[in-house]
């Protein structure tokens, strides 16, 4: 069978699902009801209620609930005698009884505010065995359905004839989980969501570095090779029991997902087909998976590639781009067709225009990256070059060379044009490569992924370039510090921030594009007029258009402020201000300066001077790119050597900070960070050095008969 997309199988016909949260999920550590946790569970189901889905409610978190009232009212009521003496723990059923009825009460309070009718449906084990009663339950729920009440259902442990302290396996159910399975048979159900606290069902333990999130269960793979704990910190489930009734349900045809009940959002996000968690079905074993590759064997299968990339001789290297850049030109209607679906999916599900301008492949497109793939081959041969050459001694020659730095994982944002750039400067760079594009672009970035890796030789392999389908895999890479050598994240401060802060391997850091252009007094105001236009029209979307125009004090004076924002005005673009700007030219004020617009939209303020000018910038900008326009020479010196940021410019438009207009061939990305490289990251950023020794028989022998020169030698590539 071809490669398929589990979750593809079974949204498309979900009508009615069964929703079980355990204990685990509705309590936080201390025992105590997690209400944020159950709210957004709450407005979940209240979402998909009014999108017309039938939702069954199973829960679990009466016990625990009625512990903890319990605990208070002896707590209450005890003497301070009576605290001296040990406590022993509640009864079970007792619990059961006083904390049905509160969860019930929590859970109505809840949906009330969501306009939502809730019921409450208690079950004991016994009553299954009644054909009776099982086709009332039937009815009574397809009745409740109808009106579009949301039933709750719960084992009824306040009367259960179970063993205490519930270690009974035994009957028709005997957990919450075993409920659930049992109820999305017997009601018909088209799909089984079993909330968890963590993130599905994993190979080992979850905080085992080594265990990898199972996406796919295939009972007659995975069934005797996995152990997990058996018991849940809180209830009576546990992964055992959630695993156990993912293969009863899946077995008799209702697929099932395991997944994280911490999440605000993933009943919704499983049924829009992403994969969250771990998916039980009945053809799994059927198959063959998207994702049977896990992180590691991905990274290693990159790195391998690129080592034999790296051997090849340089003309061969080169030769693998213009193919590259060929089948770009040979594919553009396929490239262009899944780019168009894209954009019709943005533009339906509601996304920002902003993000729809970056996500477009503009006619022409495909061709201009194609001429930058070949230019970027026609560079200078980037690896191995001798970047320093020194004689430690007589006949000891010592060298610096350019290497490849090894595995890269870039994280970049709706661009698909930024997949070939930094495909192919992985390749010219000689670094193997996994990409992680935004979902909006996953038409278009398969399709570019597949042209480009197609023209990778068999010698250096296709799996050179990897493309990451899955948000859920990238915490597994982040963890591979001994096989990836650099991560480059391309968004937003958040995104960088949460990748820093995830792992131990080096992050190029490339966050908001906050760019800045400061009009000084003595600015030639037609050139100003040309600047601002182009900084801020020319692509308003771009990371380096302009996002706040700071301009002398004296041009508010003068006219020559007014002449500035006319200019922007006749343009269509939108303008706040900062405190002074707002009040002389009475526009709305901006709610923060440290705000990327992304769109035909900008913020102006009035300042004093070019150093109070730098000290916004400094304080508020990115460190991405700054301009100046002034025609005091004096001046411009000291905002470029003053505004600390990757980019500064001197009567130029932002707009110039680019790697093909830097003459790079291409860029990976802009990286505001102050380590390894800065700007437009091009193939320079992408290498490091390593050095190379000669000797004829030398030895150190504690230094006894070396004499050491230490001379510059000419350099010889």
């Amino acid at each position: 069978m071809d490669s398929i997309d589990p979750t593809r199988i079974f949204i498309r016909k979900v009508k009615r699902l069964v929703v079980k949260v355990g204990t685990a999920v509705v309590t936080r550590g201390d025992g105590r009801l997690a209400l944020g946790r159950l709210g957004a569970l709450c407005e979940q189901l209240k979402e998909l209620n009014s999108r017309g889905y039938e939702v069954i409610l199973v829960t679990s978190g009466a016990v625990g609930l009625g512990r903890q009232r319990l605990r208070y009212r002896r707590l209450a009521n005890s003497s301070f005698a009576d605290l001296q003496n040990p406590q022993g723990d509640f009864d079970g059923k007792a619990c059961a009884a006083v904390g049905q009825s509160s969860l019930m009460a929590l859970y109505d309070t809840m949906f009330s505010q969501l306009d939502v009718t809730s019921s409450q449906l208690l079950e004991t084990d016994s009553v299954f065995s009644d054909t009776g009663f099982r086709q009332q339950l039937s009815e009574t729920v397809n009745a409740l359905l109808d009106l579009r009440v949301i039933p709750i259902f719960n084992e009824n442990d306040a009367v259960s004839t179970r063993k205490t302290p519930y270690e009974d396996s035994s009957g028709i159910f005997w957990d919450n989980d075993s409920l659930a399975g049992l109820l999305a048979l017997e009601l018909k159900a088209d799909l089984l969501v079993l909330l968890s606290d963590v993130e599905g069902l994993y190979s080992g333990p979850p905080s085992d570095p080594n265990s990898k999130l199972i996406q796919t269960f295939v009972k007659e793979k995975h069934l005797g090779q996995i152990t997990f704990g058996a018991k849940s910190r809180v209830g009576r489930g546990g992964m055992t029991a959630k695993v156990n009734a993912a293969v009863y349900a899946s077995c008799a045809g209702i697929p099932v997902v395991i997944t994280s009940g911490f999440a605000t959002d993933n009943i919704i996000k499983v049924l829009q087909g992403e994969m969250k968690g771990t998916l039980f079905h009945k053809d799994a074993h059927l198959w063959t998976l998207v994702k049977e590759v896990s992180a590691r064997e991905m990274a290693i299968s990159a790195r391998e590639s690129s080592r034999r990339l790296q051997a090849l001789k340089s003309e061969d290297r080169r030769k693998i781009l213009m193919d590259v850049a060929d089948a770009l030109e040979d594919n553009e209607n396929m490239i262009l067709a899944e780019n168009s679906a894209d954009i019709k999916a943005a533009e339906e599900a509601g996304y920002e225009k902003p993000l729809i301008s970056r996500l477009a492949l503009k006619p022409g497109k495909v061709k201009l990256l194609a001429n930058s793939v070949r230019k970027l081959a026609d560079m200078e041969e980037p690896i191995g070059r001798i970047l320093k050459r020194s004689e430690l001694a007589r006949d000891l020659v010592l060298e610096s060379v350019s290497c490849s730095l090894g595995v890269l994982l870039v994280v970049f944002e709706s661009r698909p044009d930024a997949l070939v750039q930094i495909a192919s400067l992985a390749i010219r760079s000689g670094n193997g490569l996994l990409l992680k594009g935004g979902k909006e672009a996953r038409r278009s970035n398969a399709a570019l992924h597949k042209v480009i890796t197609s023209a990778i030789p068999d010698t250096v392999g296709e799996k050179l370039i990897g493309l990451v389908t899955s948000r859920e895999e990238i915490p597994d890479l982040l963890k591979l510090d001994n096989v990836i050598d650099l991560v480059i994240p391309r968004g937003s401060n958040k995104l960088v921030s949460q990748i820093k802060e995830s792992t131990k391997i080096p992050v190029l850091g490339h966050s908001d594009g906050i760019c800045h252009v400061y009009v000084d007094k003595s600015a030639d105001i037609e050139m100003a007029k040309r600047i601002v236009s182009d900084a801020k029209v020319d692509y308003p979307a771009a990371c380096n258009a302009m996002e706040t125009l700071l301009v002398h004090e004296d041009l508010a004076n003068n006219g020559g402020l007014i002449k500035l924002i006319t200019e922007l005005r006749k343009e269509g673009v939108t303008l706040y201000g900062g405190k002074r700007a707002s009040e002389l030219l009475k526009i709305n004020e901006a709610h923060s300066f440290h705000h990327e617009y992304n769109s035909l939209t900008c913020t102006v303020e009035i300042v004093d001077d070019v150093f109070a000018a730098i000290d916004h910038i400094n304080e508020h900008g990115s460190s991405h790119t700054d301009c100046i326009i002034t025609e005091d020479q004096k001046v411009a010196e000291i905002f470029l050597n003053q505004v600390d940021s990757a980019a500064v410019f001197h009567n130029a438009s932002t707009r110039f900070c680019d790697g093909a207009r830097f003459g790079l061939g291409a860029e990976v990305g802009i990286s505001t960070s102050g380590i390894h490289a800065r700007g437009p990251v091009g193939v320079e950023g992408l290498l490091t050095t390593r050095w190379i020794l000669r000797g004829t028989g030398q030895v150190v022998n504690g230094d006894n008969g070396v004499a050491y020169t230490h001379k510059d030698l000419a350099l010889k590539n």
